[in-house]
């Protein structure tokens, strides 16, 4: 699902970008609980053609020795057919590249900016993100290429060096590590197979790629790599065949080198059984259906995670909060106009100028009726049920013609059963409703000043939904008993009765208990439950609209307004209170407090959606 992939990107990019604004002790936690896919080797092993077969565009520097001296976020959003290729660093801002040779220099220039034009290397990375409708969703880090000696113009320790910054990355349990191995090398010896042996000895976290195939001396191959048997891994490795030099100087494109790659499995008489599972097409779909499934079974982490981070971050504003004083006047009008412009948001989201009230509609449409259909009506009309229902109503006299007080009993019970549905509908849109406060408070800009004032008029809103809640319940409870308190007479007179041959109701006993009868009146009760089942979703969410979302709308902070107009200037000037001192604390708190909310709504949307 490359909607989960994507949302991964973009709370990665959430991260980088509230990296500029200082140290923050929780942001590598949440960088780090999001899966991402190292790239893994030794200089010269191919890193470089193996991204850029995934990208399908020439847009990394290209050279002998050190080339890649900085960590290389690469961030690719898939977008629609028929959209332009583009390409964006976040240091250069909105700034759009649809030239991907300046792609290729900016990156370089970027490197150089940092570590000078010598061959120094540096852990800051550079974030580069490309849209194209020719890639798959994905997060992928290029890093320095894995060397045993350094070269002229670096120091003795660039070795050490480069393995350090390696294994920052690779170490994390939550990294996927695409390890880049030349075919035209013994496995044995490969940096990238080393490293991953270490940190990832049972293969899980291991995707094995061996390149250069076509340049194998003649009479070898690399089948016992390619199916497992020199070195196994969790999942199968793939092979890739990078442009060759000549095809890099006469500017072969992506598009001939592909088809050229798969040309090649198709008809070699080695890989040919292979070729299905071959070539830099399959790799990016292989890493983009396996990123998915990784991300899938984070989730929940990610969750808790970032909902004890929330939990940090309010606490942490709600100290933080105390605003400059003014007139009385002046700061009840501030006060409000704060309102009104959260609870303009709120109706916005239950209106559909924004998302969140379509899942109000959701519980009628899809929750409610699940739930009346799971009703244990078949259990409770269950013959022995009936039979035992039925004998108990009728004491030491049985009854006559029908066994009315049987019906009612029977009828009670099943209709109980209605109230549950009905109170976790009430329960429902008042979670969404609690949902859609917390949403429209963050969204609202203005608040984000003033957290002493933000968290009075959360208080505030939840307080009334919790007595919207308590109003919708009574009234949904209430129609569930009038169904119960009073009988459709006329649907009963109107069900067809056995006579006997005189024309008169049967009246023997003996056939009081029999299982046809039983059966016939589990059948009639069936039916009426089925009806009132037919009202009551229709009526519920009519109940829960009116005394919850219509009230919602009409009179969510009316309380709250009426307790301002009581309160005095220095209670109201505690509401809008400021500390200059921390004012630059509280903005960075701020942000991090968005980043995280929105990363929470968005991955709740992303599997409200699923």
């Amino acid at each position: 699902m490359e909607g989960v992939i994507g949302l991964v990107n973009k709370i990665q990019r959430a991260c980088t970008l509230l990296g500029d604004y200082g140290d923050d002790r929780t942001l590598p936690t949440l960088w780090d609980a999001l899966p991402t896919i190292v790239v893994l080797g030794g200089q010269s092993s191919g890193k470089s053609s193996v991204l850029e077969s995934i990208v399908g565009r020439d847009f990394l520097p290209r050279g002998s020795g050190i080339v890649t001296r900085r960590p290389l976020v690469l961030q690719l959003y898939k977008t629609e057919p028929g959209q332009q290729d583009y390409a964006q660093f976040l240091h250069t801002g909105n700034r759009k590249f649809l030239d991907f040779a300046l792609v290729r220099s900016e990156i370089q220039e970027e490197t150089d900016r940092v570590t000078g034009k010598t061959k120094q290397i540096s852990p800051l990375p550079i974030n580069l993100s490309i849209y194209s409708p020719n890639v798959v969703n994905l997060t992928l880090v290029d890093l320095p290429g894995l060397t045993k000696v350094a070269v002229e113009g670096q120091p003795e320790s660039i070795v050490q060096e480069i393995e350090d910054m390696v294994r920052s990355y690779v170490d994390k349990p939550n990294c996927i590590l695409l390890a880049i191995t030349p075919a035209n090398q013994d496995i044995a010896t490969s940096d990238a197979i080393k490293i991953a042996r270490e940190v990832d000895p049972t293969g899980e976290r291991t995707i094995g790629v061996l390149t250069k195939l076509d340049l194998m001396d003649k009479g070898t191959n690399a089948l016992d790599v390619l199916e497992g048997r020199s070195y196994r891994l969790q999942h199968p490795w793939v092979g890739l065949v990078n442009r060759s030099q000549a095809d890099l100087n006469k500017n072969v494109d992506m598009v001939v080198a592909r088809r050229k790659e798969r040309e090649f499995f198709a008809t070699s008489p080695e890989y040919g059984h292979l070729a299905k599972r071959m070539g830099s097409e399959y790799l990016a779909k292989l890493l983009s259906k396996h990123l998915e499934s990784v991300i899938k079974a984070r989730i929940p982490a990610i969750l808790s995670l970032i909902n004890s981070s929330i939990d940090e971050l309010e606490a942490e504003m709600s100290y933080l909060g105390k605003p400059v004083a003014i007139d009385a006047s002046a700061q009840l009008y501030a006060i409000l106009e704060l309102c009104r412009a959260f609870d303009r948001i709120f109706k916005e989201h239950l209106e559909g100028g924004r998302p969140g009230g379509d899942r109000i509609y959701a519980v009628f449409d899809y929750q409610l009726p699940v739930a009346l259909r799971k009703l244990p009506l078949d259990r409770h009309l269950a013959m022995q049920n009936v039979r035992k229902v039925v004998s108990e109503a009728d004491g030491y006299q049985p009854h006559l013609i029908a066994p009315e007080q049987g019906y009612r009993r029977l009828i009670d019970g099943a209709l109980n059963y209605f109230r549950g549905p009905a109170e976790a509908s009430v329960d429902a849109v008042h979670f969404i409703l609690k949902e859609l406060v917390k949403k429209s408070i963050g969204e609202t800009q203005e608040l984000r000043r003033f957290p002493t004032l933000r968290s009075e008029i959360a208080s505030a809103a939840i307080e009334a939904l919790e007595q919207f809640r308590g109003d919708s319940k009574k009234t949904v409870l209430r129609m569930v008993e009038m169904e119960s308190s009073y009988l459709t007479v006329d649907f009963f007179r109107k069900l067809p009765q056995d006579v006997d041959k005189g024309g008169s109701p049967t009246a023997s006993t003996a056939d009081r208990y029999t299982e046809g009868h039983l059966r016939r009146i589990g059948s009639n009760i069936s039916s009426y439950v089925g009806m009132v089942s037919d009202t009551l979703r229709n009526t519920i969410p009519k109940a829960v609209v009116y005394c919850q979302v219509r009230e919602a709308k009409r009179c969510l902070l009316d309380h709250f307004y009426t307790q301002l107009g009581k309160m005095e200037g220095h209670k109201l000037s505690h509401l809008l209170d400021e500390d200059p001192v921390l004012m630059e604390r509280r903005q960075k708190c701020s942000r991090r407090l968005e980043l995280y909310k929105s990363a929470r709504d968005e991955i709740d949307s992303a599997l409200w959606e699923k």
